[in-house]
């Protein structure tokens, strides 16, 4: 049994070098995502009671100077019920995984490095005549009693006033050294309304590990986030410059400093070596697991949706300073059981979901395709180059006519996933990637308008405006083919393409009223295209067959 294994012996384990560090790593995951046998709290409790005679850190000898911690790592999630029709990933497994380890081990801390708040299905749904914004996930989190969290670059995205809601809803501390609100009456910390009172989210954060043998233990974080996503409400300082004052005003009233970043992993390298003394970064961003050593300093990042957590074992020693680090990534699937507690509040916030999706599919989770090779939702891919996932979307709309088309278009910015897609995917999995929905329509449209449209959208790369596409490519000499043949401006082509882009938000010159847009027929309710994410579920559902 890997979990209980891993609770009860973990305080014997000893940090020897990084190689073998991240080779047991390796080893760990592989065998624990065919081995790892889920145990209840109960059984757990029962275990530990019959191996009295094992070592725990409550049984080190009083003035050893050694205290030992744990801290469960999660960063990038978005979705708080499990993914891939329940094979991986869900916030109740993760508190149970917690809860089991603070039986065992009292000192044990949840973080996250970012990202959570959005982009989330759910958090597109209207409720009560509101968009959700993140509200599922802070009353999630607030019931999994998490320690610590920092902002993602993508908190942002849900605008200012569902962040501040969102910001003075949660019960847990922030923290950001680098992140400020921008008003009217200037530029400041970010603060947090709550019934107690006004709190700031300030640059740095202590908490005290009390050991009843070795005295107290003060740990000093600090965070800083990713310039991504620049918005007129946030002001954003210099990562390093922040993070240097940060942890200056933090080394001499603590005795560990930990980062906690939403960086990219080359920024985090950067980091340690800005600052030498710093030992450890949690952080977050890149949506797959690493564990990078950079000069003396680890750097841990958990797969995105938590489909694993870190777990971080550090041992200190007050009088010689030297501090241990055993990390372990945990693979978080069917086999964890649940926290009742926070899977009560899941399964509320569920059922909103599904009512919502029914109203579009009959099964919900029903699993439609089984991916071979990954498809690639992240938001920096959809925005900048045509993607296998945009291949597919694209396809679809320009099957889910009858007749053919000569091509299809979809805005990058559609995709709101930022996320790869593994495994066996789920009606849930494609409103992931398209919460928005919307109509796929059918355009008569002039070759010259054509091209001005696609040199449009190869222009905006990087934004939401570049277009997904099919059967449309640029040629080696940069002119535009269709079906593999350049495009004639003065023929007339028939274009499969998302309504939004017909509205002139993205691309302001295409719109109705455009004299080189002929038609756009718009699909009957009963049509596939009437919605765009039933149409990508048909053509899924099709190509498994």
């Amino acid at each position: 049994m890997k979990l209980q294994k891993y609770l009860t012996n973990t305080i014997e384990m000893k940090f020897e070098s990084r190689v073998r560090f991240i080779k047991m790593n390796a080893f760990f995951l592989k065998k624990a995502k065919r081995r790892i046998i889920v145990f209840s709290f109960l059984v757990s409790f029962i275990i530990v009671a019959g191996c009295k005679a094992r070592k725990t850190a409550s049984d080190k000898a009083l003035g050893d100077g050694n205290i030992t911690f744990k801290i469960v790592q999660v960063n990038d999630v978005y979705e708080i019920a499990p993914l891939g029709g329940g094979s991986y990933g869900g916030m109740a497994r993760v508190a149970h995984v917690r809860d089991s380890i603070a039986m065992l081990h009292p000192n044990t801390y949840l973080v996250m490095a970012g990202d959570f708040l959005n982009p989330s299905l759910l958090g597109t749904i209207k409720l009560d005549g509101e968009r959700i914004k993140g509200k599922q996930m802070i009353e999630v989190m607030n019931a999994m009693n998490f320690d610590l969290v920092t902002f993602g670059n993508h908190e942002f995205d849900i605008g200012e006033e569902a962040l501040q809601k969102r910001l003075n809803e949660s019960n847990f501390q922030w923290t950001s050294a680098n992140v400020r609100h921008r008003t009217d009456a200037g530029t400041g910390p970010f603060l947090l309304e709550r019934s107690s009172g006004t709190e700031v989210v300030s640059n740095s954060h202590i908490i005290v590990v009390d050991d009843g043998n070795n005295g107290d233990l003060k740990l000093g974080f600090f965070s800083v986030t990713i310039p991504s996503n620049p918005v007129d409400f946030v002001d954003y300082g210099d990562v390093f410059k922040e993070a240097e004052k940060a942890y200056a005003a933090l080394e001499n009233d603590v005795d560990i400093v930990i980062g906690l970043t939403h960086l990219e992993i080359e920024l985090d390298i950067a980091l340690t070596k800005k600052l030498p003394k710093l030992q450890f970064i949690m952080g977050g961003h890149e949506h797959y697991a690493m564990l990078v050593p950079s000069d003396n300093a680890i750097i841990a990042k958990a797969d995105a949706n938590a489909k694993t957590v870190y777990i971080h074992t550090l041992e200190y020693n007050k009088t010689s300073k030297n501090l241990k680090i055993d990390s372990h990534l945990f693979p978080i699937d069917e086999k964890i059981a649940s926290e009742p507690k926070v899977a009560e509040i899941v399964n509320r916030w569920n059922a909103v979901l599904e009512k919502k999706i029914s109203e579009v599919v009959s099964n919900p989770n029903e699993v439609i395709y089984k991916t071979t090779t990954p498809l690639d939702g992240t938001d920096s891919a959809s925005r900048g180059i045509q993607t296998n996932l945009g291949d597919i979307v694209t396809a679809a709309m320009a099957t889910s006519f009858n007749g053919p088309v000569d091509g299809a278009i979809v805005n990058g910015g559609s995709f709101r996933a930022d996320d790869m897609l593994k495994g066996n995917l789920t009606s849930i999995d494609v409103f992931r990637v398209l919460p928005f929905g919307g109509n796929v329509v059918k355009v008569q449209i002039k070759g010259s308008l054509l091209i001005e449209v696609l040199n449009h959208g190869k222009s905006k790369g990087g934004t939401g405006a570049y277009l997904q596409r099919h059967n449309l490519e640029e040629g080696s000499n940069g002119n535009w083919l269709v079906a593999g043949k350049p495009i004639d401006p003065k023929e007339v082509y028939t274009i499969a393409m998302s309504d939004y882009l017909m509205k002139g938000f993205d691309i302001p010159f295409l719109t109705r009223n455009h004299k080189e847009v002929l038609s756009v027929y718009e699909p009957e309710l009963s049509e596939a295209a009437a919605d765009i994410r039933k149409t990508v579920i048909l053509y899924l559902k099709a190509l498994n067959k």
